[in-house]
């Protein structure tokens, strides 16, 4: 697929199209399969790289997966399991961060685990240290080589008692993938508590797991003998939802978000009605649209789960310059995740970014140098530009700037998007965008 997109903007965007299973979960609920004995069948699976990056990691792994791309179900057959060569999981894993999520699955069925070096978007540091830890403090021998990292359990992994100075996501999903499955039982302080991973829990319940989750974010997981396969339908993908609304906002259009569910995104839906969208709760999905006049700026701050998804800060920051008055983020997840105003001052908007923490309580990145806060003037007209995507979420940004932009935006990079956003230009289309090829 051409990695070069041409977008002839200024025009609203309207209709109706369908987001399915989250991104940020159904990778994670594949990798769960490997955990069960018998076979498990996931519904409601996009058609994104990473389910076929996952997907071609649990082949070399020996699972058979039988996808139906169609119904958007996956079947996974972890019968025989076994070993795979360490270039194999290199070559497919790409810049993949998944393989890391391998591991405790792997030590409980293999006893051993390799991962390569670790990609990903370039947002912020998003160490392994955590996950490192965890496993070590399970038993598991870490060992570093040339390669990547070889990881083995000498005898069955041990329940232990955990606290993350923060709430990962990441880190949360290796405790519970791992802990399930571990003698004794495992206590979680600091937990992450978003959505995705709560339906992980859910998928890790069917499967036989013993696991309570407290209002004060501590998991306890009672570690079991063994597990059954799973048959789950996948929660929708909220930050496709939440960057479609965006483009609703940005562009003075009316967008249909069929798979978008209210619970999930009460958060968002507060802050688009704060900054002057309208939202429509429907039976099957969500409608997005600007009802007319000006928008309005706000004061916002990105927090994990309950709070504003840091993921759907940068969609958002594209809707606020054409909002009338200042806005103030400040970003408190990933350091760095303010790079893609670049390209938005590029097309016009007013937006400076800052080292202190603006607009809220200090945050941990405070005192460590990092452009962590924006202040958008608007509302600014934008214009076209040529635009080199950054990253996913940065990226689908740029793109809905290009759309609101007056002209022909050139945006390079777009096999960015491809990977986490399923077919996404045939959703440009069914909404009236002007795009192509190049």
């Amino acid at each position: 697929m051409n990695d070069l997109l041409y977008v002839n903007g200024g025009t609203p965007l309207n209709g109706t199209i369908t987001v399915r299973g989250a991104k940020n979960f159904v990778s994670k609920a594949m990798v769960a399969s490997l955990l069960g004995e018998g076979p498990s069948v996931l519904r409601n699976v996009p058609q994104i790289r990473d389910v076929g990056v996952v997907t071609g990691l649990l082949e070399l792994h020996g699972v058979k997966v039988v996808a139906d791309e169609v119904a958007g179900t996956l079947h996974l057959d972890p019968t025989d399991v076994e070993s795979a060569h360490v270039a194999d999981i290199d070559a497919h894993a790409g810049s993949s961060r998944i393989p890391i999520l391998f591991c405790g699955p792997l030590l409980h069925r293999l006893g051993e685990a390799f991962i390569p070096d670790l990609g990903g978007c370039r947002i912020g540091d998003r160490p392994i240290n955590y996950h490192l830890d965890i496993l070590r403090q399970f038993g598991a021998v870490v060992d570093k080589r040339e390669q990547g990292i070889h990881i083995r359990a000498p005898r069955r992994l041990q329940g232990t008692k955990i606290s993350l100075p923060y709430p990962s996501v990441g880190a949360t999903e290796q405790l519970l993938l791992t802990a399930v499955r571990a003698e004794g039982i495992t206590e979680l302080s600091g937990a992450a508590i978003e959505p995705e991973i709560m339906d992980l829990i859910a998928v890790l319940q069917k499967m036989g797991a013993i696991i309570s989750v407290d209002t004060d974010r501590v998991i306890r997981i009672e570690g079991v003998d063994k597990l059954m396969g799973y048959q789950h339908t996948a929660l929708g993908d909220r930050i496709e939802a939440a960057s479609w609304g965006s483009a609703a906002l940005a562009t003075g259009g009316d967008i249909t978000v069929k798979g978008a569910t209210q619970p999930e995104m009460m958060t968002f839906l507060n802050t688009f009605r704060k900054v002057g969208g309208e939202f429509e709760v429907q039976e099957d999905g969500i409608r997005f649209y600007h009802p007319g006049g000006d928008l309005n700026a706000i004061v916002l701050e990105t927090a994990v789960h309950p709070g504003f998804m840091t993921d759907w800060q940068q969609p958002l920051v594209v809707a606020l310059t054409q909002a009338k008055g200042l806005s103030i983020v400040h970003e408190t997840v990933y350091e760095n995740r303010f790079g893609f105003t670049d390209a938005l001052r590029g097309m016009g908007a007013t937006i400076q970014v800052y080292k202190e923490c603006l607009g809220g309580l200090p945050c941990r990145f405070g005192q460590r140098n990092f452009h962590h806060s924006a202040v958008v003037s608007g509302p600014t007209p934008l214009s076209a530009a040529d635009i080199e995507v950054p990253d996913l979420r940065g990226g689908f940004s740029h793109l809905i700037a290009a759309l609101a932009a007056k002209g022909t935006s050139t945006v390079r990079g777009i096999g960015l998007i491809d990977r986490g956003y399923e077919y996404f230009q045939d959703k440009l289309d069914a909404l009236g965008a002007d795009v192509s090829r190049g």
